[in-house]
């Protein structure tokens, strides 16, 4: 692979993000990450790249990190969209106000950058849209509601984006993981896996960096599920 593909990673400081950085260096990627606590910008550093501490619902945060991108090595690949964690209540508990942080967090933390990537990727003649959803997206939980609403929406975005920009040779999919080690463990959850265990932030990465690359040339539109079978049924 030629050295000089470049991958950004918003929400990248911690987290199947920070994996996902990682891997991507591994990979031969350049690499710029984005986070609201400063870890993205140490570990964008540490793997010979930039970093940029500032939030993915900030347009003027994005365009930072992709003019950065561009100013550094003056092409993007790779864009990884991970995100944070959005409000939980009961379903009719949430204000507008929540609902509102819910697409900001789950929905437009893909919308945003995709805006900005995308005429580089035209230029370019090809690239790559990642975004790490869930496993909950299409078959809902109660604990996630903000988050499975606005990924639904992620999903259908994601198709249309697809439809409109492969002509361009510009891919978009979406990962849905499924009980990660990167959030809190229990039993309960555990068991209701058929793998009986815990995915990996690392495991994560892997399918990205399968996404990322050209075995994965002719795969767009797609939600590829990282659970150990939990959504089998669905």
């Amino acid at each position: 692979m030629a050295a000089e593909k470049v991958a950004l990673v918003t929400a990248g400081g911690s987290g199947m993000g920070a994996a996902a950085a990682k891997r991507l260096a591994a990979d031969g990627f350049k690499v710029g990450v984005l986070s609201s606590s400063g870890k993205g910008e140490a570990l964008g550093k540490e793997l010979g790249g930039f970093g940029v501490t500032g939030s993915n619902q900030s347009n003027e945060d994005l365009k930072r990190l992709t003019d950065g991108a561009i100013a550094r090595w003056g092409r993007i690949d790779v864009l990884v969209n991970s995100a944070g964690h959005g409000p939980r209540a009961q379903i009719i508990e949430i204000s507008d106000e929540d609902w509102h942080k819910g697409i900001d967090t789950y929905f437009l933390n893909v919308v945003r950058p995709a805006r900005l990537v995308t005429p580089v990727m035209q230029k370019q003649k090809g690239g790559a849209i990642i975004n790490i959803s869930t496993a909950w997206a299409f078959e809902p939980s109660v604990a996630f509601p903000t988050s499975a609403v606005a990924r639904a929406g992620l999903a259908a975005f994601t198709k249309i984006f697809a439809d409109t920009y492969a002509a361009d040779n510009i891919r978009i999919n979406n990962v849905l993981p499924g009980w990660i080690d990167s959030l809190p463990a229990t039993e309960e959850r555990r068991r209701s896996v058929p793998m009986k265990r815990y995915g990996t932030s690392e495991e994560v990465a892997a399918t990205i960096s399968f996404l990322a690359s050209e075995g994965a040339a002719y795969i767009t539109g797609e939600n590829i599920r990282v659970d150990g079978g939990l959504m089998r049924g669905f």
